[in-house]
């Protein structure tokens, strides 16, 4: 089977836990700061910025998440038929950067918090072999 097949099959025929590892999208420079983390799940309330594509610069929360097509639709980001009817538009989540968190889910929160960026762990771990040695 060719590469290229293989790929898609892993992408389209996953499991849902991989599914929700492909809705990852990049956190702000603050929220990268404060989390110690780059990237997270997508979640329905949180606040983003198009990063690419047509609607570069919109920002706006998100109003619905389709694991199926791995994109998401954002509040106030739709197109217009010719008949004049709008739909939403499903944006790709590679292409946005998410600026505010939904507080909502405690357990999301405590996890994100429960994460330490490798440079805290290094200079936590010197300070403990510094104390071990006095």
């Amino acid at each position: 089977m060719k590469p290229t097949k293989m790929r898609n099959k892993m992408i389209y025929q996953a499991t849902y836990q991989t599914k929700s590892k492909q809705l990852g999208s990049a956190l702000s420079k603050d929220l990268h700061k404060k989390y110690g983390k780059r990237s997270v799940r997508v979640v329905e309330g949180d606040s983003v910025t198009i990063l690419r594509g047509e609607f570069k610069g919109v920002d706006g929360k998100v109003a619905n998440v389709d694991t199926s097509k791995n994109s998401v639709a954002i509040e106030g980001v739709k197109k217009e038929k010719t008949k004049g009817d709008k739909f939403d538009v499903y944006i790709h989540t590679s292409n946005l950067l998410v600026t505010s968190l939904n507080t909502e889910d405690k357990w999301r929160i405590k996890k994100l918090e429960s994460k330490q960026s490798p440079k805290e762990t290094k200079v936590a771990d010197k300070t403990k072999v510094k104390e071990d040695e006095s």
